[in-house]
């Protein structure tokens, strides 16, 4: 069996790592990101020219670069099964996806990459994670809420964020969207 790498996360009960990734990696998450946009083919809520869209590998390659990629690793192959892409916004760790591949899911393996993401948050002294996702199906909103993610108001939202929405909305109908954000820091035990 490998080792552990320096850095990673042990997920319990579950043959996954997950590291940092990789650019060799890239190739796959290509793979994991269009597998996982067929999820959402019977929704409509995406449109078919959103479904055969991915992270386009130069981006990964600077996301990589500035260590904002982590990947789901299976133990025994070492190869990439999902994935977190992140960047920093205001003092926010924005979530821009988390993936992953069909053939792995319903074994909780999102929720271990979102909590991953909001160690990191942590670690980086961020006040919060955000990110932006459908009210449905239950794999979005439902799935956030969860882990304990809250919708954020529409006059609350940051010119960022509405940024977003506008690019978002060139493929997604944004009127089934919303933000939501957890709060991240730590109260100190007085």
């Amino acid at each position: 069996m490998p080792q552990k790498p320096v850095g990673s996360m042990q997920l319990k009960n579950l043959p996954y790592d997950i590291t940092r990734a990789d650019r060799a990696d890239i190739p796959r998450l290509v793979e994991v990101d269009i597998a996982a946009n067929g999820l959402f083919r019977d929704t409509g809520l995406v449109g078919a020219d959103g479904l055969g869209q991915h992270v386009p590998a130069e981006f990964f390659e600077a996301a990589i670069d500035a260590r904002e990629v982590f990947a789901m690793r299976h133990r025994w192959t070492a190869r990439a099964d999902g994935f977190t892409l992140t960047s920093v916004r205001a003092d926010t760790l924005y979530l821009d996806q988390v993936s992953v591949h069909p053939d792995h899911g319903r074994q909780g393996l999102g929720a271990q990459l979102v909590r991953r993401v909001i160690e990191d948050a942590r670690t980086r002294r961020l006040a919060s994670v955000t990110l932006s996702t459908f009210r449905e199906p239950a794999w979005n909103a439902p799935f956030y809420r969860q882990l304990g993610f809250r919708e954020i108001r529409r006059e609350r939202l940051s010119d960022w964020m509405l940024d977003i929405e506008t690019a978002q909305a060139e493929t997604l109908d944004v009127s089934a969207r919303c933000f939501m954000k957890k709060n991240c820091r730590l109260i100190p035990f007085l």
